[in-house]
Order: C-alpha cells, then structure tokens, then sequence
C-alpha cells in the first residue's frame, strides 16, 4: 500500500519547514508531510558555519520548533529519506529506501548541497564541508587534534568559517581563486575590506590561488597543493565554493531547468502539474535582478516563497515580490545586505571603512539598488525602503552619514 499526503514536502530545511507552518496557519487542513534527509528535526542551517561550530550554541537552540510543535500540528516528520524520483503524471515519488509516496501537491524544498572540488583528493578524510549538522559535527570532532587548517573558497561560508577558527586559535589559511574575496556578490570596496579584516586576524589570505590537489597521507589530507607547485602543509580543509541545487528528480521528470536549479513561475509553480519549487534550487524572474532568472540562496528567500506556495494552495494566491536579504557575522562584524548589487552597479561608500562601519550603496541606472551594512543596522533598516521604490538621489548625500537615510 503506498502512502498517500494531500501535501508533500520534499525538503526540511527553512523553506520546507516554513511551507508546512504557513499551511497550517492559513486553515490547511488535509494530510501533511516533511521529509528530509537527515534524521534531524528542521534546524537553522545560518548558525553552523558561526554559533555551532564556536561551540557558543548547543544544537537543541538550533532548531526551528521544539519536537511537540510538529507533532501539535499534525505534520508527519519523514526524516531520514530521500527523494530519488518523481512521476508527475502518477503524483508519486520514489524514495533511496524503495518507498513510494503519493502526494496530491508536491512541494520541492531541497536546498542544495555543498560542491566539491574536482581535483585528486577531494574526498580524503580531513576534508569537509559546512552544509549540515553531520558535516559540522565531523569538523568539531577533529578540532582538537587540529593544529593548521586550510580554507578553499572566499565566499561567506569560508569567512565565516575562517573567523570562527581563528577565534578557537587555529592556524588558518584562506585560498581563494578570484582577485578578490566576495566576488560575486559585493563591490571591490567590501571585498578589500573583509580581506584586511581577516588578514590583521592572522588569516593567511590568499588570492588568484587556484588548487590542483589534496595532498595524502595515511588516507587523510596532510597538504593542499596549488597551481604554482606551493605545497600548504595542513591537517584539515574546509570546502565552501557553493552548492549544487539538488533538482536532479524533478529535472528527470520533464521539469524545466534554469539557472542551475529548477524553472519556477511568479507562483512558485514548476512546469509539472501540482509541483511547486521554492528556496535554493527555485529558479525565479526577481524584480531587484531587473527581472533576470536567479537563484536566491538565503534564508529569507525561503521563508518568503515557501508563504508564496502556501497562498497558492489554500486559495488565496499572490505573486513572489519579496525583497532579498541577507547577513554575515564574521568577528564582532556584522554585514547586512538588502537588494541584489549586480555587475555594472555604481558604488557610493558611505561612511568610513576605517571606523569598522559604513555602508555601500550600489546604484543602478541612478536608482538605489542594493545596500552592503557593516555595522550600520540603521542604514540597513532606513535603507530597505529605497531599494523597494528604486529612489532616485544625489550620490553626494548618499554619501554623507551625517543625514538618515530615511530623510532621503
């Protein structure tokens, strides 16, 4: 006998877990499901890279809602499984242990999860990534043996975790293989910044350094060789260079893809029928991009689509317009990100990075377009409202933090 949900939730991370709550809060009152695959309750994935690796947070306050709240609810925790096919036409999914599960919508909350890299030892013990609870409880059981740690990648997670590390008196070597750390996703200036910061922190920073292999000893990795033949001797890496959508399912059952993730309209609907897509691997025309497809990796974005599908499927739906956010706490640093800086924007600096608080203001055919906070909660919260409306304002005063960006 196959079991059958009115709703499927394929995914328990934020978003997942957010689409079951809003269903529920708007009256839904059919048969609901979350699986996941790991065996965990839905927990804020933010806090590992910070909190949880630090050893600041136990990982009971990591979770969403306590054990009773699902349960209260009457939402059926699959935890555990994974999604290894979907048949649209028959509404069912498949799952790694045989199962089969009906479902009368479906929604795909996935995520991604964390690129490896491509070279010769990629996969030795001692090299990890910071997605889940289990990767991050595998680096904490190391830690004590560790001595020197090697960080690819000079995203957010990389910093973050090069922070922490530092913190817990780690040796650490951060390598990243553009020009400049943050590169896809800030201005020249907030990058420089970042990379000074974690420089006078003791990070050994490393730039235009592109890795050609883990080097081995006794099935562990003892050394990350780079391109230049430089051999960095060290007894752990850490791999944060992305995610790969985990969309491969719903890709194989016709769903179209986009943007490395998978195709979704204003709704949130993919092209299969009852087969909606939100979070990481949703592919989406986003206003603030200036209606290019993306895929919007952040907490909020999941939070706010998965209201998206819940509108949707109680009856009362309502086109995704959601402003991006986004935060990092690195040190006793906290940026804050509202909107989508794009290649081409304008810069106006605002602040003095000296002082460890300013903001950047990118501008986009003169209009306001993004804001990158560093220690300016107030900018960050004034300036919501000016990306929302696209202001139109002189720079000069842009730039001058004497004047509230609410009087602007």
């Amino acid at each position: 006998m196959v079991d059958h949900y009115d709703i499927l939730i394929v995914g328990a991370g934020h978003g997942g877990a957010q689409a079951a709550i809003a269903l529920r809060q708007r009256g839904f009152a059919g048969t609901l499901a979350l699986l996941g695959n790991e065996p965990s309750l839905p927990y804020e994935r933010p806090p590992l890279s910070k909190d949880y690796l630090s050893g600041a947070k136990p990982f009971e306050r990591l979770l969403l809602r306590p054990p009773a709240f699902w349960n209260d609810r009457a939402v059926t925790l699959l935890p555990g499984r994974t999604v290894v096919a979907v048949d649209a036409p028959a509404r069912t999914v498949a799952t790694a242990d045989g199962a089969v599960i009906g479902y009368g919508e479906l929604i795909w909350a996935t995520g991604g999860r964390p690129r490896s890299l491509a070279c010769a030892g990629h996969d030795l013990g001692g090299v990890h990534a910071i997605r889940s609870r289990a990767d991050v409880d595998r680096l904490i059981a190391e830690l004590p043996a560790v001595t020197r740690v090697v960080v690819i990648g000079g995203g957010y997670i990389g910093l973050e975790a090069a922070a922490v590390l530092r913190k817990l008196d780690k040796q650490v070597t951060l390598l990243e293989a553009a020009p400049r750390v943050l590169a896809r996703v800030a201005a020249e200036p907030l990058s420089r910044f970042y990379e000074a910061e974690h420089r006078a922190r003791g990070v050994d920073l490393r730039l235009n350094a592109a890795v050609t292999c883990i080097e081995e000893h006794d099935g562990r990795a003892c050394g990350v060789r780079l391109a230049d033949d430089t051999v960095l001797a060290c007894d752990a890496v850490i791999v944060g260079i992305g995610i790969v959508p985990a969309v491969e399912p719903l890709l194989a059952a016709g769903a179209e893809g986009a943007a490395g993730g998978v195709a979704v309209d204003a709704y949130c609907r993919t092209g299969l029928a009852h087969v909606s897509a939100i979070g990481d691997a949703a592919a989406h025309a986003n206003a603030y991009a200036d209606g290019a497809v993306v895929r919007v990796e952040s907490v909020g974005n999941a939070n706010d689509q998965a209201a998206i599908v819940a509108r949707a499927l109680t009856g009362t739906p309502e086109p995704y317009r959601a402003l991006p956010w986004f935060w990092s706490d690195q040190y006793d640093l906290k940026l804050q990100t509202v909107g989508l800086s794009r290649p081409g924007d304008t810069t106006v600096l605002r602040g003095d990075p000296a002082d460890r608080r300013f903001s950047l203001v990118y501008l986009r055919a003169g209009r306001v377009a993004a804001l990158d906070c560093v220690n300016t909660v107030r900018d960050y919260a004034q300036g919501r409202a000016l990306v929302e409306r696209g202001a139109v304002i002189d720079p000069a005063r842009l730039a001058d933090p004497s004047v509230p960006l609410k009087e602007l």
